[in-house]
């Protein structure tokens, strides 16, 4: 395989407003940066507007545009995940569609990594135009709780725009969890990782695609992919709980035999209340271990590809995508002579497990 000097990933979810203006910056930008040896690899997410055919139109129109088509809607992380597991570059940038990281940067976190020789040089984001404050205040209050409750330092304020080296990227590629927080995942493969200051620009149109539950379904990944914390909250909280049974055991006891025991009512139901809610949290917590175990169990393909288009070189080591080969022509007749007959090939299951790539 000939790798091109750069890869772009951009996974898009109903992004089809952006498109056109996402290629023609991002173009420039690879231009600028190493001429024509580069790769744009677009993932359409199980768009439901226009995503796709405007992706077929300009891969039509240019020849370093790979488009691929997701078989549904995998998530955010697995379309990245997807992208960079077919893409097949010597570096490789990370970048949204919607064009709040700003595609011309790319030849300062070049240099940047060059001149630190790093493997990974990470976007922090300095200022955040175009988001509200409760957007702000969360985000804040995550990145410094996800860094005080993880055994991995995954730096603040920083989120999947980074450049990588590709065996950066061959590492992080030999992680097949199911559940990805990949800001994280980079942050943990190691190597050589600087941060690169950026102010965050607004989003170029469209609305975004990050709602609330999505936010803390995506912290939930991020805390149960890298630390036990919650599990050992819930252990402490045991032990305390326990404990406090214990004094109240005896509280009940002195008082039984002083007789000078109060009949309550309120009390009561208060200490059942308080007890169950704090069992039920820990339930919760080890079924979110517990939820994770059973996903990984399955060992099934993280994503799957429906169509490509445009020049691939990747090949799927963590997803499935179907290879179609063109049918066999059967040949024709010659009078006076019979129809050869057809013979299966000896490897012929190898042929068939060779058409498709699976895990």
């Amino acid at each position: 395989m000939i790798r091109p000097a750069l890869s772009i990933v951009i996974p898009c979810y109903n992004e089809a407003a952006c498109l056109d203006v996402l290629h023609a910056r991002v173009s420039a930008a690879a231009h600028a940066a190493v001429g024509t040896d580069y790769e744009i690899v677009l993932i359409n997410d199980g768009s439901r507007d226009e995503s796709w055919p405007v992706m077929q139109r300009l891969a039509a129109a240019d020849p370093r545009l790979v488009v691929i088509n997701l078989s549904r809607n995998h998530g955010h992380q697995l379309a990245l995940t997807a992208g960079l597991d077919l893409c097949s570059g010597a570096q490789i940038l990370i970048i949204d569609a919607d064009l709040q990281d700003p595609p011309e940067l790319l030849s300062d976190m070049r240099a940047a990594m060059a001149a630190q020789q790093a493997d990974v040089v990470y976007a922090v984001r300095r200022t955040r135009e175009g988001e509200t404050a409760f957007k702000k205040l969360t985000a804040a209050i995550f990145y410094r709780l996800l860094d005080r409750v993880t055994d991995t330092a995954i730096p603040l304020d920083t989120g999947d725009f980074r450049l990588m080296s590709r065996r950066a990227l061959d590492a992080f590629l030999a992680m097949p969890e199911q559940a990805r927080f990949i800001r994280g995942m980079v942050a943990w493969v190691g190597f050589r990782q600087v941060p690169f200051p950026y102010d965050r620009a607004e989003r170029h149109a469209g609305e975004t695609h990050y709602p609330l539950a999505k936010m803390i379904r995506l912290a939930l990944d991020a805390v149960t992919g890298f630390s036990t914390a919650p599990l050992r909250f819930a252990s402490h909280l045991g032990l305390a709980l326990t404990a406090a049974s214990l004094l109240l055991f005896l509280y009940i006891a002195i008082g039984f035999f002083s007789g000078s025991a109060v009949a309550g009512w309120t009390s009561t139901m208060l200490v059942v209340v308080l007890l169950g809610a704090f069992q039920m949290f820990v339930l919760g917590m080890i079924g979110e271990y517990l939820g994770r175990l059973y996903v990984e169990s399955k060992r099934r393909p993280l994503y799957l590809v429906a169509d490509v288009v445009g020049p691939i070189q990747g090949h799927a080591t963590l997803g499935y995508r179907a290879e179609v080969e063109p049918l066999p022509v059967r040949p024709e007749p010659v009078e006076g002579h019979a129809a050869p007959q057809a013979t299966a090939p000896a490897a012929s299951s190898a042929s068939t497990s060779a058409a498709r790539t699976e895990i």
